[in-house]
């Protein structure tokens, strides 16, 4: 079985069909590209998943479970989690308190214990704060957990976007253009973090992106749309020489 299965996926904006009979299948453990021009229907395909938008038609399944129309709340908590072409961290906060807002989903206690600081209060944030500054580390962001993350490079507020998405502890990771505005060395980078997350964390990884290195690099499969249908799907090597995907890619 699938980690994630897609059946039939439709959404209409105004009579016009944003996203069209889109089906989906990706492995526990793959790491799988989503490609096309702009405006072919992919941030649309996100935001179906993640209950920010709920579909006209289809079934969306994770692991076996069907998640079709959750809220986000819901869809998060059954495992999924996302990044953002625009960069969305709590800006007000510290480096390490936006990885701590993700792993608030796994500890809880109660307000008496928070506001009388008992000794679960501490004992819950010591833990929440060794889990934070593990994930940080994993994307060399430790030395900069105290840093307001608004004062982050481009590039680092990147990364701890995708470490806050893992601080809650996803089956599958959402990464809407994640190289977007990075330049070659932070790609590069890049690159290198999300095979370490595919490997070392068994990540299940579906990724949007324009940059055609980072994807041919990366991933093992990938599904071309044009607008809101799917023009093809198949193992990279593939799909990037046929004729099609390049004409429709490049605009020609």
């Amino acid at each position: 079985m699938a980690l994630l299965e897609i059946s039939n996926l439709q959404i209409s904006f105004g009579g016009l069909r944003a996203v069209d009979d889109f089906n989906l299948n990706i492995e526990k453990g793959e790491l799988y590209g989503l490609i096309g021009p702009n405006g072919a229907g992919k941030t649309t395909v996100f935001n179906l998943l993640t209950g920010e938008y709920k579909p006209d038609e289809g079934i969306v399944k994770l692991d076996g479970r069907d998640i079709t129309g959750k809220s986000t709340i819901e869809i998060n908590k059954a495992g999924i989690a996302r990044t953002f072409q625009n960069i969305r961290l709590f800006k007000q906060l510290s480096v390490i308190d936006n990885v701590k807002v993700g792993l608030h989903n796994q500890y809880q206690y109660s307000t008496a214990t928070s506001i009388l600081r008992l000794p679960k209060y501490f004992a819950v944030e010591k833990e929440m704060n060794d889990k934070a500054m593990a994930l940080l580390k994993v994307f060399d962001l430790d030395q900069e957990a105290e840093y307001l993350s608004a004062n982050l490079p481009y590039g680092k507020q990147r990364k701890l976007e995708i470490a806050r998405a893992l601080a809650t502890n996803p089956k599958l990771l959402l990464l809407d253009e994640p190289a977007a505005g990075m330049n070659p060395n932070e790609t590069e980078e890049l690159m290198k973090t999300i095979k370490v997350l595919q490997k070392d964390f068994q990540m299940t990884i579906l990724l949007i992106e324009h940059d055609m290195k980072l994807v041919s690099g990366i991933c093992e499969r990938l599904t071309v749309l044009n607008f809101g249908r799917i023009l093809t799907q198949g193992d990279t090597k593939t799909v990037l020489k046929n004729p099609e995907v390049i004409k429709a890619y490049l605009g020609e």
